[in-house]
């Protein structure tokens, strides 16, 4: 009688080992060295650069402060970085992770040498999010070296006209980057989610990039103040918050939350879809209508669920503009900035409680409800001198966009805010009160009590 001794089963690839393998096949590619050279390098040259001209771009955010700091540079870039660029790294790296498996015909290889798509799940997705990581981390250093090299480590004029120290602004610059790496997140999760889902089709590459276009093109329509908030990219945005004082934490805290919780969802969406799919058709295409249509309806439960949680946090069904809003903004602003005009001109110090600063804002007619975006708002500036009888003011024309952020755009007197430059004892210098920036924030103020 004889006995066969059966060989034993090889044991399965730990997660680490695949994850070294995932990361080397990702950095071979020769497009991901190319984004990771662009991303260490592009910012700097091109933050450098703008610091140096005579032209700023004074459309973005902080771009008018390029030439007084070096951290104006990385939040333009971040402006910059959560519109176009991290969008379409998250479509390049996350998009494509599965998705070429499929193109190369090589699941049954992966499959032999894991033997166990769990650990092949998490070694791609780790993998791709390592990458991610990186790429993001070299576009805000970038950005800050070129900026500090350019221009040095001077304060930074915050969004409501206060001066924040070169050490407040590096800390905050740092948070800002921090929170936008939340809708980030998001993205790559809807990048794995198509990349699973939509197989060998070029959309499940292009999902990530096209969302985040549908969500800005979204952030520009005069939404619910609620449905706003719902969408995973509005921490993009709502990182403006964290410069003003105090610090607008409500919308940065939820648009984070909500970010994050879209990430969990499409990324554990993708993995139930992974484990479930058939690995030996070669030419896989998807995971067919069913995973078409979860990918479909978790977006739209998800933003139903969180709307329907915000809802009674935003407190109102409007824009979440209102008259009073504005009003304090722009003369919180306007207090600040008129301080910083008086040291520039070596006049005698004044504070905030000394100049009483008010603005009374409408939109341009008593017929007109003074509340929701446009560009046809119209503020009258008030303050007083100590040891002055008369009242100053002062009259803005102000464009306040639907996600709250405003520019207010002097239209006299001249000698306050009628002339880009000022001139004081050392030469020409930017007037801070002829143009400026600042921010409504859209939830309801906190009840004191």
């Amino acid at each position: 009688m004889t006995t066969t001794t059966l060989a034993p089963a090889a044991p399965r690839v730990p997660v680490t080992r695949a994850y070294r393998f995932e990361l080397v096949k990702l950095v071979a590619q020769w497009r991901i060295r190319l984004l990771l050279l662009a991303c260490w390098l592009a910012p700097a040259v091109f933050v450098a650069g703008v610091s140096r001209q005579g032209t700023l771009p004074t459309d973005t955010l902080f771009g008018r402060w390029m030439h007084a700091t070096g951290w104006a540079g990385p939040l333009v870039t971040l402006g910059f970085a959560g519109s176009w660029a991290l969008p379409l790294l998250t479509s390049m790296v996350t998009g494509d992770v599965f998705a070429a498996e499929d193109r190369l015909g090589t699941w049954r290889h992966l499959l032999v040498a894991v033997r166990s798509p769990r650990r092949i799940f998490a070694a791609k997705a780790l993998a791709a999010l390592t990458v991610l990581l990186v790429l993001v981390t070299g576009l805000a250093v970038s950005g800050a070296v070129g900026g500090l090299l350019a221009v040095g480590n001077q304060p930074l004029v915050g969004l409501d006209g206060h001066l924040l120290s070169p050490g407040d602004a590096a800390l905050k610059v740092l948070l800002a980057w921090l929170c936008a790496l939340a809708p980030t997140l998001a993205l790559a999760g809807i990048g794995l989610l198509g990349s699973v889902a939509l197989g060998r089709s070029p959309m499940g590459l292009l999902l990530p990039a096209l969302v985040a276009l549908a969500m800005q093109l979204a952030q520009l329509m005069p939404l619910p103040v609620a449905v706003r908030l719902a969408l995973p990219g509005y921490a993009f945005l709502s990182w403006n918050g964290l410069f003003t004082g105090p610090v607008q934490a409500g919308p940065l805290l939820i648009g984070v939350a909500v970010a994050l919780v879209w990430a969990v969802a499409a990324t554990a969406l993708a993995r139930f879809l992974f484990l479930r799919r058939e690995f030996t058709g070669p030419a896989h295409d998807g995971s067919g209508r069913r995973a078409l249509v979860l990918g479909a309806l978790l977006p739209a439960a998800l933003l139903a669920v969180t709307v329907g949680v915000l809802t009674p946090t935003a407190g109102a069904a409007g824009s979440g503009i209102g008259q009073d809003k504005v009003q304090r903004s722009v003369a919180t602003a306007f207090a600040h900035l008129y301080r910083l005009q008086t040291a520039e001109l070596n006049r005698p110090d004044v504070t905030e409680a000394q100049l009483q600063v008010t603005a009374a804002c409408d939109k341009g007619s008593d017929r007109v409800e003074p509340e929701g975006p446009g560009n046809d708002w119209r503020c009258v500036v008030s303050w007083r001198l100590p040891g002055v009888e008369a009242t100053g003011t002062a009259v803005y024309q102000l464009d306040i966009a639907p996600d709250g952020r405003f520019v207010a755009d002097g239209d006299g007197p001249k000698e306050v805010n009628g002339y880009f430059l000022v001139r004081t004892s050392t030469g020409d210098a930017p007037n801070p009160l002829w143009q400026f920036d600042g921010n409504v924030e859209l939830l309801p103020a906190p009840s004191k009590g």
